[in-house]
C-alpha cells in the first residue's frame, strides 16, 4: 500500500513539476490544440487542417462520423466557405506523454454551441512538429437525463447497431 501511495505521489509530482522538456512539450501540444480551436473560430480552413497528420482520423458526435482527414475536409469545407464554423472554448485540459515524448494524448472539456462537450485525442511528433492523428468530439450527457436521451437515440441508432 505504501509503495502504491509513493508511486501515486511521484506520478502526480512528475505531472505537475515535470522536467523542462516535458513542460515545453506540454506547452507545444497545448498550443496546437488552441490553434485548432482558433482556426475554426476564425474560419481558417488551411490552417485548421494543417494541424492534422495526413493519416488523421476525426470522430464527431454522431456515431456515423468517423472520417479520415480528406473526408473530414470535404465535409467541413462548406462550413468554412460559408463562414459558419464552430467555436470551441477550452474549459480545462489534461495532456500526457509517452516515455519517449513522441506521442501525446489529451482530454479536454469544451464550451461549444452544443453546450458542454469533451474533446480527446492523440498527437504524434513529426520531426519537430506535433500533428493530430486522432480527434474525438463527444457531447456530454448529464446522468439525470441519460435515460431520456437513450430513449431519443433508440430508433435513430437502431440501424447502426444492427450491422
Amino acid at each position: 500500500m505504501l509503495t502504491m501511495r509513493l508511486l501515486l505521489v511521484t506520478s502526480v509530482l512528475f505531472h505537475h513539476l515535470g522536467n523542462s522538456q516535458g513542460s515545453r512539450e506540454e506547452k507545444n501540444v497545448s498550443s496546437i490544440l488552441d490553434s485548432l480551436n482558433s482556426a475554426a473560430k476564425n474560419v481558417q480552413f488551411e490552417k485548421y487542417f494543417s494541424l492534422f497528420d495526413k493519416d488523421a482520423v476525426f470522430m464527431g458526435t454522431d456515431a456515423k462520423e468517423r472520417w479520415c482527414k480528406n473526408e473530414f475536409m470535404i465535409w467541413a469545407k462548406p462550413y468554412f466557405e460559408n463562414g459558419k464554423t464552430w467555436k470551441f472554448e477550452t474549459i480545462d485540459r489534461h495532456i500526457y506523454f509517452s516515455s519517449d515524448n513522441n506521442t501525446a494524448w489529451f482530454d479536454e472539456r469544451l464550451k461549444t454551441q452544443m453546450k458542454l462537450c469533451r474533446g480527446s485525442g492523440v498527437l504524434i511528433k513529426v520531426k519537430t512538429d506535433w500533428k493530430i492523428v486522432q480527434y474525438n468530439l463527444s457531447m456530454t450527457i448529464p446522468n439525470e437525463i441519460n435515460k431520456n436521451v437513450t430513449i431519443l437515440k433508440d430508433t435513430l441508432e437502431d440501424s447502426i447497431l444492427e450491422k
